[in-house]
């Protein structure tokens, strides 16, 4: 822990108090459980793996970002996050869409993530594979998660409507995985060179 650079000391501070002030009376514990979990466990690997894997800067920031998201989103369940409340309100929106950008964060930061470590792990040679292999697996990360959602509300009734987050909308699994495939295509096309900058910073160290 005293090793860690100040900006990741800074991000898992941050994240921790965020976790505690989210596990406060939730809107649904239960729900609140299956939205915070897989921040927790990014987290502990993370913290693990760090001696012997360091990401790029830019690559933590983003898993730092996503981890906001879903802490929050455990905090009030994806469908009564407030701002987003306001925001479909004021736009008159059928739906709160706070999960559209939970599932669009969802194709975004695991692209970064499974890039650098392709990159890095010198696994792909040639950029067209290498964009390829990124984005199929963000998709099959989404359809792997659209399937546990599917298990965990057969499994649970209680609390499996927040945590599918439906709201009704009859195409809402195929629309989260649409926008985790744009979150990964905009990843890749807006962020390469950027994540090849920040990569090559950590080799030159």
């Amino acid at each position: 822990m005293n090793n860690l650079p100040k900006n990741l000391l800074f991000y898992l501070v941050f994240l921790t108090g965020l976790l505690i002030w989210s596990g406060i009376e939730p809107k649904e514990r239960f729900t609140w459980f299956l939205e915070v979990l897989p921040a927790v466990i990014g987290m502990m690997i993370l913290i693990f793996t760090y001696r012997n894997f360091k990401f790029s800067n830019l690559t933590y920031f983003w898993i730092f970002v996503h981890c906001i998201i879903l802490i929050i989103g455990g905090k009030y369940t994806y469908a009564d996050v407030p701002l987003f409340d306001w925001i479909q309100e004021y736009f008159d929106h059928s739906r709160n869409n706070y999960d559209k950008l939970g599932h669009f964060i969802q194709g975004f930061t695991p692209a970064l993530i499974v890039r650098e470590v392709l990159l890095r792990k010198n696994v792909v040679h040639g950029k067209k594979w290498l964009v390829f292999i990124v984005i199929s697996t963000c998709l099959a990360i989404s359809a792997a998660y659209e399937l546990i959602e599917a298990v965990v509300s057969m499994i649970v009734s209680d609390g499996a409507d927040s945590f599918l987050g439906m709201q009704g909308y009859v195409w809402d699994t195929q629309t989260d995985m649409l926008l985790a495939l744009i979150g990964a295509c905009i990843a890749v096309a807006f962020l390469s060179n950027f994540q090849d900058n920040s990569i090559a910073k950590i080799e030159t160290t």
